[in-house]
């Protein structure tokens, strides 16, 4: 196990939750969020074949809608503008989805 100093970790978070907070306002944008609604942008690893080591993971939760759960396979800091468009058309779809059951 490699020795990290706090103030690498302090830095290494702060560049995390700041690129955190960059990647909610871009997706609360793209997705046409009100005041209500509500996201939140994790990144998590990913134990699955064929995923990539940590995926970033967003929980949409609109205002008397159940939560979605939209991945994008790559963390958070390699998220562009390519990925939130992919992620808004499967937020459309899914939404579609729902409304035709």
């Amino acid at each position: 196990m490699a020795f990290v100093s706090l103030k690498a970790w302090r830095a290494r978070s702060a560049e995390r939750a700041e690129i955190a907070a960059r990647l909610k306002r871009d997706l609360v944008a793209a997705l046409n969020l009100g005041e209500t609604d509500t996201i939140a942008v994790n990144e998590i690893a990913c134990p699955d074949p064929g995923c990539p080591d940590l995926e970033t993971v967003v929980l949409v939760m609109r205002a008397g809608a159940p939560t979605r759960a939209l991945r994008i396979r790559r963390p958070m800091e390699a998220v562009g503008p390519g990925d939130i468009d992919a992620l808004i058309a499967e937020d459309r779809d899914a939404s579609l989805h729902a409304s035709s059951r």
